[in-house]
């Protein structure tokens, strides 16, 4: 799965038209909130293995801060970076937790890494299990409808109408 979201601009299957749309504000925090949601699911497996270790759980913590507007932009990419360096220092399941944290506080900066967070956790998955169709579809179900094939956009319309 390849999402195509970025600086703002996201492409989407829209019935007959597709390429670029632009990200409102509500939708670019609502992308980072999803993002943080993929990025805390897996967290379980960075703390497992580094439970001291508290980088990417306040990455996770400053992309919602982002959201509340308690935290600035570059404050939330300060905590992507720390995340990303706490992934450098570990392996396996661990290090793509802390990467998909990583790109959870980045989506402050550019929404198209709220992708990377969902793809990051789904690896977390699979390195650590074989769940990782399990962790899709949990993402699946945890995305803003109206974004769905904003963050998906090679899945086919389900039941469910995306």
């Amino acid at each position: 799965m390849t999402g195509c979201v970025e600086k703002g601009k996201a492409c989407a299957d829209r019935g007959e038209q597709s390429g670029p749309v632009t990200l409102n504000r509500v939708d670019h925090t609502a992308l980072a909130l999803w993002a943080a949601d993929c990025a805390e699911h897996v967290l379980p497996l960075f703390e497992r293995a580094r439970p001291d270790d508290l980088r990417p759980a306040a990455a996770i913590e400053a992309a919602r801060a982002w959201v509340r507007g308690d935290l600035t932009m570059p404050e939330a990419r300060r905590a992507a970076f720390a995340a990303h360096d706490s992934a450098r220092e570990t392996v396996g399941a661990a290090t793509f937790a802390a990467r998909s944290a990583g790109h959870a506080a980045a989506t402050a900066h550019v929404a198209g890494h709220a992708v990377h967070a969902a793809n990051y956790a789904m690896q977390a998955v699979q390195a650590d299990s074989s769940e990782g169709d399990d962790e899709r579809a949990w993402q699946e179900a945890q995305v803003p409808e109206r974004l769905f094939r904003v963050v998906f956009p090679d899945r086919g319309l389900s039941e469910r109408g995306r």
